[in-house]
C-alpha cells in the first residue's frame, strides 16, 4: 500500500508573514491515490479576527470559530495523522506556509518540501495556457460541484482526491497485461508509482478458462 495524504486549509488571508493565521484544516487519507475513508478535520480558533474578504470566500466568521481548539491544541494529532507520508495540496506552497508558521509558533519542524505534491503545477504542466482552479479542474473532468457554493476544507479535499486520480492518469492508469510464471495472464494494476497488485487466476478459473477457449475452431492463435 502507498499512503499520502490530501490536505486543505482555510486562512484568514493570504500571507502568514502578516500574522494571518489558520482556522480549518482537512486532510484525507489517501491509499494508492484513492480515499480510505479516514480523515482529520478541525476547525481552529486563529487568536485573532476574521476579516470579512476571508469571510466572503470560506464563510467562516468570528463566531464560528468560538470555543474552537487552538492550532497548539491539535498540533500532535495532526502530524500523528500525517505520518511520515507525502501530502498533495493544490497550490500546496500557499498551505505549506501557513502550516510552517503554526508548526514553527508550537515548537515544531516545518514540513519537509519533499513530501509536497502541488496538484496546481502538475495541472498546469498538462494544461498549460488554461485555467487551473479547483472549479475548473472538476469542471474539466465532470466532477459535480452542486455541493460547493463556498470554499470548504474537507469538501475542496474530496473534490482534489477526485482531480488528483485524474491528473495522474485517471482510474485506468498503469493497467497492464504481464507474463507470470505457471499463470497464463495476470493483469497487473497500480504500476504508477504504487505497490503492483497482482491478480492471478486460481486453478478453477484456469480450468474455465480453457474449456472457454477449446470451443473455438481453429483460433488465431494457435496457427503457425
Amino acid at each position: 500500500m502507498t499512503r499520502s495524504i490530501l490536505l486543505d486549509t482555510e486562512t484568514t488571508g493570504l500571507d502568514p508573514a502578516l500574522g494571518h493565521r489558520v482556522i480549518e484544516i482537512a486532510a484525507i487519507e489517501l491509499s494508492n491515490d484513492l480515499p480510505t475513508g479516514r480523515f482529520f478535520h478541525r476547525l481552529l480558533n486563529p487568536e485573532r479576527s476574521v476579516p470579512a474578504e476571508a469571510t466572503a470566500i470560506h464563510g467562516l466568521r468570528d463566531t464560528d470559530l468560538i470555543g474552537k481548539p487552538r492550532f497548539a491544541e491539535v498540533t500532535q494529532d495532526f502530524l500523528a495523522f500525517l505520518g511520515l507520508d507525502p501530502i498533495i495540496a493544490h497550490n500546496a506552497p500557499f498551505d505549506f506556509s501557513f502550516l510552517d508558521s503554526e508548526l514553527l509558533r508550537c515548537g515544531e519542524a516545518r514540513l519537509a518540501r519533499a513530501r509536497m505534491i502541488d496538484t496546481l503545477a502538475l495541472a498546469k504542466s498538462l494544461f498549460p495556457g488554461a485555467t487551473n482552479t479547483l472549479d475548473a479542474l472538476c469542471r474539466r473532468f465532470a466532477i459535480s460541484l452542486a455541493e460547493r457554493s463556498r470554499h470548504n476544507a474537507l469538501l475542496d479535499c474530496r473534490l482534489l482526491a477526485a482531480v488528483y486520480v485524474e491528473l495522474t492518469g485517471g482510474r485506468q492508469r498503469g493497467l497492464a497485461l504481464e507474463r507470470a510464471t505457471g499463470v497464463p495472464r495476470e493483469c497487473v494494476v497500480g504500476t504508477h508509482n504504487h505497490t503492483p497488485y497482482r491478480m492471478a487466476p486460481n486453478a478453477d478459473e484456469q480450468a474455465k478458462h480453457i474449456a472457454f477457449i477449446t470451443r473455438f475452431k481453429a483460433p488465431l492463435w494457435q496457427k503457425d
